[in-house]
């Protein structure tokens, strides 16, 4: 088995990975990236945060975004029966992007992982990670590539952006329960036929909640081609209840919606929907010996507020930041220098998570007085500025989203 060296080795070629990448590349450092699919390739996640902006300039990727014509996106927009709302991402406590888009993801992946190759990173497609040993002095991985012969890679560092594969995690045993309830998502993409000035807000997220299971939620992600992605989440044994094809039971999920039910009134269902369970996943450590968990590998909370993108575009930056200081001769303490930088945010969006799906936070953001202030704080979060302490229900959102809840409920 022939064996080849490269200084920094990246799994996935997915957001995390490639701009890892072009943040490595920027500083001068040789990276090969391993993607086991073939790409343009479909995936979910396609309603990005604008904090997720300043991570594509700052890998020196935004141009290629711009220019490759996704739909513009300015905010989110929430429904439950006759109740409605809607967040201006531009009108947010945090300084930043108050702007992003809704991406097809095998275009936006394909972009990016475009730029990363164009920026001098080697990307390798086909190409599947084995086997993983981390007790040398080196890591060192076994692949197959994609006429099925095998050769093995030592690398400086490893980064694991193999996002729902969790290559490492399930390599090396990391995995164990994320402590939420087995959720299931079933999807697809729509020709939605919505005309112009029908009142459908393109420019926004819409997120539908059941009209009798405050926990059962709809995602409508309108894209610039007249097409909607088109999701339904819920926990497993509410989705066991419905039969047929996936594209079956999402309609008849999407049909107990009334504002959905009108908006798909003339709809084309020419995509057969998918389904994917448990995909809330923990790990033991986002860290180890000379490697480290980026985005979804490491950690996946849920798709509510679209925050897996921005999470795993976080973590590729805290990475190349601290390989950027350790290649100048510092010490770095993993823990301390990135798995609780990137923890901090995620464990903001998870207090959101929760009361979301306990049905607190829907009381706060359908309230009908809401104060300015507090909704600009809240605006912040749901465009992703998770990492923003000098916001208050960042620094302290726990005690903070419950005493809101409190007064949203009296």
């Amino acid at each position: 088995m022939t064996q080849e060296h490269t200084d920094i080795l990246i799994i996935g070629a997915g957001p995390a990975g490639a701009v890892a990448a072009g943040l490595l590349r920027q500083q001068g450092r040789q990276v090969l990236i391993l993607e086991r699919e073939q790409f343009p390739r479909f995936s979910i996640g396609e309603s990005l945060l604008p904090q997720s902006m300043e991570y594509i300039e700052a890998a020196g990727m935004l141009r290629a975004v711009v220019e490759a014509g996704f739909q513009y996106k300015n905010g989110a927009a929430f429904t439950c029966g006759d109740r409605h709302t809607e967040f201006d991402f531009r009108d947010k406590f945090s300084q930043g992007w108050g702007t992003t888009y809704q991406v097809q993801r095998a275009r936006f992946d394909e972009v990016l992982a475009n730029e990363a190759a164009r920026m001098g990173a080697e990307v390798r497609y086909r190409h599947e990670v084995l086997a993983v040993d981390v007790a040398g002095e080196r890591p060192s991985v076994q692949v197959r590539d994609a006429d099925g012969r095998t050769y093995g890679v030592t690398a400086n560092f490893l980064l694991d952006a193999s996002g729902f594969g969790r290559v490492l995690p399930r390599l090396l045993g990391l995995e164990y329960p994320s402590g939420f309830p087995t959720r299931g998502a079933i999807f697809t993409h729509v020709q939605d036929k919505v005309p112009a000035g029908a009142g459908f807000d393109r420019q926004k997220i819409l997120v539908t909640v059941h009209p009798e299971h405050c926990d059962v939620w709809y995602w409508t992600i309108p894209f610039s081609d007249g097409r909607c992605s088109q999701g339904v989440v819920a926990r497993t044994e509410f989705l066991a209840q419905y039969t047929g094809s996936d594209t079956e039971r999402l309609q008849a999920l999407v049909s107990e919606a009334p504002g959905l039910r009108a908006l798909y009134a003339n709809a084309v269902w020419d995509t057969p929907a998918r389904s994917i369970t448990g995909y809330s996943a923990n790990v033991k450590s986002l860290w180890g010996k000379n490697y480290a968990l980026l985005g979804n590998a490491g950690e996946f909370l849920d798709p509510v507020f679209s925050s897996g993108v921005t999470i795993a575009f976080k973590s590729a930056s805290l990475a190349a930041a601290c390989l950027k200081r350790q290649a100048a001769g510092e010490i770095i303490d993993w823990e301390s220098d990135y798995a609780r930088p990137l923890k901090a945010g995620v464990d903001t969006f998870r207090v959101f998570v929760e009361s979301w799906y306990a049905g607190g936070f829907q009381k706060v953001i359908f309230h009908e007085n809401a104060s300015p202030e507090i909704r600009r704080m809240i605006s912040s979060i749901l465009a992703g500025y998770a990492w923003d302490t000098g916001n208050p229900y960042v620094a302290e959102s726990k005690r903070r989203l419950a005493v809101l809840e409190e007064l949203c409920s009296a």
